[in-house]
């Protein structure tokens, strides 16, 4: 019989979002036990994603906090504006909108190639002796009690816990598998997403350009080490053209990249590997079941129109971690229902708001024809023109809308 390891949570899903939360648990005195099918050694090699995201300044502090942001000193680069327009920019039809930031207030955000990311919390949690990472690992069977979770894995290794926390990402086995009800739909658009280097100098600027075919962005990277400018790009495309611009060579994907950037960067290069995927929508009704809770991609999908994704899955470690910090504080059981109640309220509400206007702006800004572009524009130049509705948007960019979580405010739990 193999020994029962056990801990205080399990978590189902060693992506940013499942890393992150556990060292944010071991950074407060609770230990956990990461289970995932992946091999962490391949997911932080060079080739194995070419993506990059953008951390909001509220989520940057929780780094602060854990330790995470001196591990990417040097390869985050500051968001100091966003500029949005419908259609090639520089052709002066009006309608722009851009959000700068003072200089010595905090940027809207900082860019980080996903890589970096996964580095520095490889490196966090090895300094973590809280966390057991059980990678690469597949659960053989899962079983659930009056006193928590138990998992077997493949080799016949038992964990066990209180709660189990999914972070499996979208397409969540375990999920499913406990019943939960899910609202999903297909936006029948590709999104193609990877890295340039360019001619000019970005100037710590992202740029959100809408086309009728779906949103174009450029979002700002540190300088490589040849001293290259680069850039990350999201392009957003209909499913029927996906699979004949995937197919491209390198040489005709440039040609098609630099001709949606209206030449705001100058000749480019392709250094990331790019990479395909559907976009959809989903939303969990509920994010809490018996001894079970979901966070990040299992629990809520969203559009990359606003690059709120994973800023969502990471706002959802930072309210969890807090709950269960102060339950197991004044002695609760860590799977107690009410205590996941307060998990559910605080979270539920507010991944639902993001997601629904994501999905508004996805669909406002989808809708073809020039009246649809002539109000868009006009609501644009609308938002320009009012600092107060400028000041909202740029807090919700930075993630500071809401009633936060403290590891969002900069401060220990």
């Amino acid at each position: 019989m193999n020994e029962m390891l056990r801990s205080d949570v399990l978590i189902s899903g060693g992506g940013l979002v499942g890393q992150t939360l556990a060292l944010a648990l071991a950074h407060h005195g609770l230990s956990s036990q990461i289970v995932d099918p992946a091999d962490p050694a391949l997911t932080i090699a060079p080739g194995f994603d070419g993506r990059a995201s953008a951390i909001a300044s509220a989520t940057w502090q929780m780094f602060e906090v854990l330790g995470i942001a001196d591990r990417l000193a040097g390869h985050g680069c500051p968001i100091r504006a966003i500029k949005v327009g419908d259609g090639v920019p520089g052709q002066g039809r009006g309608g722009e909108l851009d959000f700068v930031t003072a200089e010595d207030s905090a940027p809207l955000g900082t860019m980080i190639e996903n890589r970096r990311l996964r580095l520095a919390l490889a490196a966090a949690l090895a300094d973590a002796p809280l966390v057991r990472l059980h990678m690469p690992a597949r659960v053989a069977d899962r079983t659930v009690d009056a006193h928590g979770f138990t998992l077997t894995l493949a080799d016949g290794t038992r964990l066990a816990a209180p709660l189990l926390i999914v972070a499996e990402g979208r397409r969540s086995p375990t999920r499913d598998a406990a019943g939960f009800s899910i609202a999903n739909w297909s936006y029948h658009h590709h999104a193609m997403i990877g890295a340039v280097a360019h001619e000019r100098p970005h100037g710590q600027v992202a740029h959100e350009i809408f086309y009728p075919a779906g949103p174009f962005a450029l979002l700002p990277l540190v300088d490589d080490e040849q001293g290259r400018h680069r850039s990350a790009f999201v392009w957003t495309v209909s499913e029927k053209d996906g699979p004949g611009f995937a197919k491209l060579g390198d040489r005709g994907f440039t040609a098609e990249l630099e001709k949606r950037a209206g030449g705001l960067l100058g000749a480019m290069e392709l250094v990331a590997p790019r990479m395909t995927y559907p976009l959809g929508f989903h939303h969990a009704a509920s994010i809490v079941a018996d001894r079970l809770v979901l966070v990040g991609d299992a629990a809520h999908g969203i559009h990359p129109i606003a690059g709120q994704g994973l800023n969502l899955g990471l706002r959802d470690v930072a309210a969890l971690t807090e709950v269960l910090v102060e339950g197991m504080r004044v002695g609760l059981d860590l799977g107690d229902t009410a205590l996941l109640a307060r998990y559910q309220r605080w979270r539920g509400l507010d991944s639902l708001m993001v997601s629904l206007a994501t999905d508004g702006l996805t669909r406002l800004f989808g809708i073809p024809g020039r009246t649809a572009s002539a109000v868009r524009r006009a609501g644009l130049g609308a938002v320009q023109r009012l600092p107060l509705l400028k000041r909202f948007f740029m807090e919700e960019a930075r993630g500071e809308a809401g009633d936060l979580p403290r590891l969002l405010t900069g401060a220990e739990i």
